[in-house]
């Protein structure tokens, strides 16, 4: 497929789920899901650290916090986490790389190669960068890695980037882990995308370029 051609089927989709969102009860909504306000025109909640804006009357999406578009992703990750968050969902505590996940492990071997793989490759021989760039995001730091740090995609799905920088004998290493109940709150096949967000953003806000072609 074209990469216009997928663009342009990822705009469908976000199409398709702006409609589906105005089907939504909107009250039952902010009653089931953490983190989500109602503010004058928006449902609003925090994604990556910057709040965003779903618009009660139209379901459009936008940054409140910077005038410049968001990505496709960013809106179907917003849209598939209201459609999908069940009732009563909470974390669990117990953290788990992506594979491990529920119904994850068919699209195991993608998250590695084109998120996993590409956060080590991208950061390799920059530690202070990928350190600076996760406290921008308003990364809480872990005691884990030469880097590790847990960012929140949303208030109820926070994500631990894990980074152990390489030598002369071996490559750097890096990991992703998840609450293990992640999948209560959003479709799997999501988090793959939220990953890849969160890696694109802090590669965004190191100054670097990314080391491979994710999933994004």
């Amino acid at each position: 497929m074209k990469p216009d051609n997928q663009a342009n089927n990822y705009e469908k989709w976000c199409e398709e789920w702006r409609r589906r969102f105005l089907t939504m009860d909107q009250e039952k909504l902010l009653q089931k899901l953490p983190g989500i306000h109602s503010e004058k025109e928006y449902l609003t909640i925090p994604y990556y650290n910057s709040l965003h804006g779903i618009h009660r009357r139209t379901g459009e999406i936008v940054c409140l916090e910077s005038p410049h578009p968001l990505s496709l992703f960013a809106r179907l990750n917003i849209y598939t986490l209201l459609w999908y968050c069940k009732e009563h969902a909470v974390p669990a505590g117990e953290w788990m790389p992506f594979r491990n996940l529920k119904d994850a492990s068919p699209f195991g071997p993608a998250f590695q190669k084109t998120v996993i793989d590409v956060f080590a490759r991208t950061f390799s021989g920059h530690v202070p960068e990928l350190k600076l760039a996760c406290q921008s995001l308003g990364g809480e730091k872990l005691p884990h890695g030469d880097a590790g740090y847990q960012l929140f995609a949303f208030p109820c799905i926070p994500v631990q980037f894990l980074f152990w920088d390489g030598d002369e004998e071996f490559p750097a290493q890096a990991n992703i882990l998840f609450d293990k109940n992640a999948t209560d709150f959003i479709h799997v096949e999501s988090l793959v995308s939220i990953a890849s967000e969160g890696l694109s953003l802090l590669t965004k806000a190191s100054g670097l370029s990314l080391n491979g072609n994710t999933f994004t």
